[in-house]
């Protein structure tokens, strides 16, 4: 049987291997990614995008060298014009905000290539309940199935 498809949005690797937050919030956060990479990595077929990649070299070299390792093997999507003009249109005429013009690609880079779930600590542009029902509305109006939007702990459901 084939395993569920997951595409894992450069937050939760953030959150994965960053040094434990004092903020409280954070910090819950990043243990809850920690206790469920292992079952993710065992019970679901992972993908990132070379976005991911390349929001993952930003910013501090040893942070960052971490991050790429963490996801080193893992299958990656490439970005090809059908997946840009849906996160343009997401933009354009949907919920994401024009600063913000990665989260709909992360968006689009899961619709896209039909993934079950989008996994995110992205509360802010992704896995917003004000913004995903029109999220889904317009994946859906350009003829791909919406994945599943969740957090790591919603994935796993412990």
């Amino acid at each position: 049987m084939m395993k569920p498809t997951v595409y894992i949005e450069t937050s939760v690797v953030s959150y994965y291997t960053a040094r434990s937050s004092r903020d409280l919030v954070v910090a819950a956060r990043q243990e809850l990614t920690r206790e469920c990479w292992p079952r993710i990595e065992a019970d679901f077929e992972r993908h990132i995008s070379v976005l991911v990649l390349q929001e993952a070299e930003d910013g501090d070299p040893e942070a960052a060298g971490k991050r790429l390792q963490a996801v080193s093997g893992i299958p990656v999507l490439r970005i090809d014009d059908a997946t840009e003009e849906l996160a343009r249109y997401l933009v354009v005429n949907g919920p994401i905000p024009k600063g913000h013009p990665n989260d709909a690609l992360h968006i689009s880079l899961a619709a896209r290539n039909g993934m079950h779930y989008l996994l995110t600590w992205n509360f802010a542009h992704i896995h917003n309940a004000q913004m995903e029902n029109e999220i889904r509305t317009i994946v859906e109006e350009h003829g791909y199935q919406c994945p599943v939007i969740c957090s790591p702990d919603e994935l796993i459901g412990d």
